[in-house]
C-alpha cells in the first residue's frame, strides 16, 4: 500500500456518512439509489461520497446494463489493519525501550543515593 492509497482510506474512512455506505455494502451490493435512500442529502452528495470511497478501494462498481450496482472491497482496510498494526508494533518497542533506560536510571540514582526519583508513580510502586 502506497502513502497515497493509505491517505485515501483514511480520509474516506474518516465521515460518518461513508462509513455507514461501507456498512451497507458489508451486507451485499446495493444500487446508487438504495444507498442514498437512508440519507437526508441529495443524490448528487451521495454520490460525491461513492466516488471518494471508489478513490479509496473500498467500493467497487460493476454495470448491469442502466444499473451500477456497487460492493464493497475489503482490501485497502485489511492493508491498513497492517500498517496501523506496523506502527503499533514499532512504537511498542520503542515505548519498552524508553521504560528500560528511564528504570536503569532509576536504580543508578537510587544506588548512589541520589534521592527522589523524577517519576512518582515509579515510588508508589504504580505502573503507567
Amino acid at each position: 500500500m502506497t502513502q497515497t492509497e493509505l491517505d485515501q482510506t483514511l480520509i474516506a474512512l474518516a465521515d460518518p456518512t461513508r462509513r455507514a455506505i461501507l456498512r451497507r455494502l458489508s451486507q451485499g451490493e446495493a444500487r446508487v439509489t438504495e444507498l442514498a435512500q437512508p440519507f437526508a442529502m441529495s443524490l448528487n452528495a451521495v454520490s460525491k461520497h461513492i466516488r471518494m470511497l471508489e478513490r479509496a478501494r473500498l467500493v467497487r462498481r460493476r454495470r448491469a446494463g442502466r444499473e451500477h450496482l456497487l460492493s464493497f472491497n475489503p482490501q485497502p482496510l485489511d492493508e491498513a489493519a497492517a500498517w496501523i498494526d506496523t506502527q503499533r508494533t514499532a512504537w511498542t518497542a520503542r515505548l519498552d525501550a524508553l521504560d528500560d533506560l528511564l528504570a536503569e536510571e532509576d536504580a543508578a540514582r537510587a544506588d548512589s543515593g541520589g534521592g527522589r526519583s523524577r517519576w512518582p508513580h515509579r515510588e508508589a510502586g504504580q505502573s503507567e
